[in-house]
């Protein structure tokens, strides 16, 4: 039985990613580009951590959309490509059946991260809902449209047909839950500084200057001040 008022958990979830191509990558307009793929890393790692079912799609890979982000599939090397010719990727029975595979275990919550957000995300929510009792997360700083309308206007659909709009720093801290989790703690402090920006750098700071740790690399002799005569 569908359930949104349950948090995801590192058992209740999978994840997949749809299309994170260099074309389709290169039209999208309603997030920077680079911020978009920090994003999408991060989530990649974030699944890794928590040993999260990932699932990759990719569609006309050789003909015009490129080869999944190399930094994403540096975080699951060992991970089939699911490759399609469907802008929908629930058309595709390969991607079903990956699906299908983890929610017999009870992962119905599949949280996205795709390329682009009014076409190839929107179609696979609304059909995937609508065939099956999985629960949709859509992240919504993994995924990018053509505008910001479009992402917007996609995102609001989605969202009226039952999909849960999430982020990624959102999804990670869910897994997480509570900091007295020691086994995946390092882990997840880790990502943040990496991949949260001023969050990272906020730990960052408290580790040194307000708990006296050491700094997380090291470096050569700080010099000065040395005022100029």
């Amino acid at each position: 039985m569908s359930n949104k008022l349950q948090v995801l958990t590192p058992q209740n979830s999978q994840i997949i990613f749809i299309d994170q191509q260099p074309q389709m990558a290169f039209g999208v307009q309603s997030i920077d580009r680079q911020v978009l793929k920090n994003n999408v890393v991060g989530l990649a790692k974030a699944a890794k951590i928590f040993n999260i079912p990932t699932t990759i799609t990719t569609v006309e890979t050789d003909s015009f959309s490129g080869n999944t982000f190399p930094e994403l599939l540096a975080v699951v090397p060992g991970n089939d490509i699911l490759e399609r010719t469907s802008m929908n990727s629930w058309d595709d029975q390969n991607v079903r059946d990956a699906l299908a595979k983890h929610a017999v275990d009870g992962r119905k919550k599949v949280v996205v991260a795709g390329l682009w957000t009014e076409v190839c995300n929107t179609t696979f929510a609304l059909s995937c809902m609508n065939d099956t009792d999985y629960e949709i997360y859509m992240v919504a700083d993994a995924s990018g449209g053509t505008s910001v309308d479009a992402h917007k206007y996609a995102m609001d659909r989605m969202v009226q047909a039952g999909v849960v709009p999430v982020t990624w720093q959102q999804v990670l801290l869910e897994w997480q839950r509570d900091w007295a989790r020691k086994e995946t703690y390092d882990a997840v402090t880790s990502l943040v500084k990496e991949h949260s920006g001023a969050y990272g750098m906020g730990i960052d700071y408290a580790v040194t200057h307000v708990h006296g740790g050491s700094e997380r690399v090291s470096h050569g002799k700080r010099i000065g001040p040395n005022p100029a005569k």
